[in-house]
């Protein structure tokens, strides 16, 4: 399985929020040879629903499997504590983040509950997320809860 090229499209993910006025995060589901089965991007500002992070939106329009123990999730941003545990809550057994610099999810969680985590520490992810935060604080620390 190639994660940079499964990374790459969650960075076109998180672009695409960006580009729509809302927080650049974007997420991928894949299979097992790495076939990419959903795609999701933040959308809590352009729907108004705060629950619309971008793992959940992934995950929202993988809809209804019972193959979840064999696929791996990737994200652009260290997954919060809800997409944590939704992740958890579905037993996806692999999760690939593009960095963990600019907010540190829920990693732990995952650790204990035997997840495989790989941060890529991808510098288009850092760079991003990095000019959002500075860009538009507020909307941050809105989405994070702060």
């Amino acid at each position: 399985m190639d994660y940079s090229l499964l990374m790459e499209a969650a960075y076109e993910q998180a672009l695409k929020s960006y580009r729509e006025g809302g927080l650049p995060i974007g997420s991928v589901l894949a299979n097992h040879k790495g076939v990419i089965l959903a795609v999701g991007h933040n959308l809590r500002v352009q729907t108004g629903d705060p629950t619309a992070h971008a793992e959940v939106v992934c995950m929202r329009n993988a809809g209804r499997r019972r193959d979840w123990p064999s696929l791996t999730l990737v994200s652009s941003l260290s997954p919060c504590i809800m997409c944590t545990g939704t992740t958890l809550l579905y037993r996806v057994p692999r999760v690939i983040i593009g960095e963990n610099q600019n907010f540190l999810g829920a990693e732990d969680l995952f650790k204990a509950r035997g997840v495989e985590l790989i941060n890529l520490k991808h510098a288009g992810c850092i760079a991003l997320m990095d000019a959002f935060v500075k860009e538009k604080p507020d909307l941050w620390n809105e989405d994070i809860g702060v």
